[in-house]
């Protein structure tokens, strides 16, 4: 039975290896609480509005709240983090001048089924940080997603899922719940290069560009259309689920570019969503756009920065690529 400690243990890849597992340990530490948390569910309290918004605008759930200090109070008070940057806070606290690690997490992606009992996830990217002395700020974090040391998610469902990548490849844990430990379930995660499943908010059908309806009609009219084969539809309503349940058994996952709101490029966010979860099915021999180009090879240019996400299953990515290519050929 190998466990997370002991998988961090043997990993040797980056002279940051001892920081990096340490992080990794921290935040795997604070999801036992917000997973004890979403057991408990109503009876501790922890349903239904917050009554105040984050910076995306978007209300908060009282979870939301308490997973957010909870993350942001260990991870600050751990000596390998120079800065921590959090989706739910305007800016990037700074935290061990000494420290050699940047970490930006979503503390609870898709709260929004927290109250009716779905999956939610924890969110968390490690970059490297090398002005070690000074007080880290938010544009020590605009760093590329190829800067990545390490990613992953804890997924809280059935079980607790902690999902990885050191950059070598895409592990699997499952915390048992009798012992405490994270407990390694799946090594070396390949994704198949052709799904017959995706995911996507078809609500917004109409406001999509005319590539992705595209795309998304050939995929509906199904064996009687150009495809000739038949496509089921998956959605959970938060990334961490769909991304794991690509990790597991193949897919595609869409948030495309839309119209519904000029003013925002996309509704994921880069630092905190799309750039890990990249890194992840990267690792798993599955691609990543915003469907024409790479999403880990973007420059940032705000800790808060939205873009377009077209990831899972690499022949489907790039069909969607091809598509967006076609109508813009520029």
């Amino acid at each position: 039975m190998t466990t997370l400690s002991t998988y961090l243990n043997n990993a040797t890849h980056t002279d940051n290896a001892t920081a990096v597992s340490n992080v990794i340990l921290t935040i795997a530490d604070v999801g036992k609480n917000i997973s004890a948390l979403l057991r408990r569910g109503a009876l501790a309290g922890i349903l239904g509005e917050a009554g105040n918004e984050n910076i995306q605008g978007e209300s908060q759930k009282k979870l939301d709240v308490i997973a957010n200090d909870l993350l942001l109070e260990a991870l600050s008070s751990n000596p390998n983090c120079a800065g921590v940057a959090s989706e739910e806070l305007d800016n990037s606290t700074a935290a061990s001048a000494d420290g050699s690690l940047l970490v930006l997490f979503d503390p609870l992606d898709g709260s929004s089924n927290i109250d009716i009992n779905m999956a939610v996830g924890t969110i968390f990217s490690i970059l490297p940080y090398n002005n070690q002395g000074q007080s880290a700020v938010d544009d020590d974090f605009l760093q590329n997603g190829d800067q990545q040391l390490a990613a992953g998610y804890l997924l809280y469902g059935a079980s607790t899922i902690l999902a990885l990548t050191l950059g070598h490849g895409v592990v699997m844990f499952s915390l048992d719940p009798d012992s405490g430990d994270y407990v390694l379930i799946k090594d070396n995660i390949q994704i198949d290069k052709d799904t017959s499943e995706y995911a996507i908010n078809s609500s917004n059908h109409r406001y999509w560009l005319a590539p992705m309806q595209q795309y998304i009609d050939e995929l509906v009219a199904g064996k009687d259309g150009e495809r000739g084969r038949n496509f089921n539809t998956r959605w959970v309503a938060a990334m961490v689920g769909d991304v794991h349940r690509i990790l597991c058994r193949g897919g595609i996952f869409m948030y495309p570019y839309d119209t519904k709101d000029a003013k925002k490029a996309g509704k994921l966010r880069l630092m905190y969503e799309a750039n890990p979860m990249s890194f992840l099915i990267e690792q798993a021999g599955g691609a990543s756009t915003d469907a024409i180009n790479r999403i880990m090879s973007i420059e940032p240019t705000n800790i808060h920065q939205r873009v377009p996400v077209v990831l899972g299953c690499e022949n489907e990515v790039n069909r969607v690529r091809d598509l967006h290519k076609q109508h813009n050929p520029a």
